[in-house]
């Protein structure tokens, strides 16, 4: 069962201020000890009330001194930067409340003036409407225009872009194929290079050192041969 949330106003009846004022003190105390033990810091309570003659303190008047002697020596600025009083916390609940309401109140507007806006596409009249809902409305569908705008701008440039195409899968004859003509090219020039040595050292009968040059297969980049028949003796 969820608690009741209560009102944070003054209790006008006697008797129920001040059962709850010992409930809220008892409860006040154990949360300074739990926050002063769980976390290792140093603090105090001072309570004074009508309902006793004598103010009770936490947790004791040595520890009350201590913390406070450590508070006055603070600067004035660091002392006030978080201390607030009844007053000054009403005031900031109360601006807080300001700005909530204002932005509902913004968030309904909006609401209340796209409702319209659809409404009218179906065949309702804006004669009734003032200048300031006309504005409003005007504004609300240039924010629409400039939102298809924006999308139709980037499925033309979707569309304008080239899709990859992934590449035919080969079968197995023509990974085959595609695996010896590669080997092939990278092993073409060592073939041919042995071919000639072979042909080498086997010359048909009517060739000779003598005669005309003898092209190796070892060329510069346009296919002249770098070598002759001059360099054997």
């Amino acid at each position: 069962m969820t608690r009741k949330k209560v009102k944070l106003a003054f209790i006008s009846n006697d008797s129920a201020r001040k059962a709850t004022f010992k409930k809220r003190k008892k409860g006040l105390m154990k949360k300074v000890s739990e926050l002063s033990t769980l976390c290792g810091i140093d603090a105090c309570a001072i309570i004074y009330s009508p309902y006793e003659s004598h103010a009770e303190i936490w947790p004791s008047p040595m520890g009350v001194q201590r913390v406070l002697s450590q508070f006055k020596k603070m600067p004035e600025m660091e002392q006030s930067k978080k201390m607030v009083n009844q007053d000054s916390f009403l005031r900031q609940r109360i601006g807080k409340g300001n700005e909530q309401l204002k932005k509902q109140r913004k968030d309904n507007r909006e609401r209340e003036m796209t409702e319209i806006m659809f409404q009218s596409l179906t065949g309702r009249s804006l004669h009734g409407l003032n200048i300031l809902d006309l504005n409003d409305i005007g504004y609300l569908i240039d924010q629409h225009l400039k939102d298809i705008h924006t999308r139709v701008d980037t499925l033309n440039r979707m569309a304008v872009q080239p899709q990859p195409v992934a590449p035919k899968p080969l079968t197995v004859g023509e990974s085959s194929q595609q695996a010896v003509r590669a080997d092939f090219e990278m092993n073409g020039d060592a073939i041919q290079r042995q071919q000639w040595f072979i042909d080498l050292m086997n010359p048909p009968e009517q060739m000779g050192f003598g005669g005309e040059d003898i092209i190796l297969p070892f060329g510069d980049a346009n296919h002249n041969s770098l070598w002759s028949n001059a360099y054997f003796p």
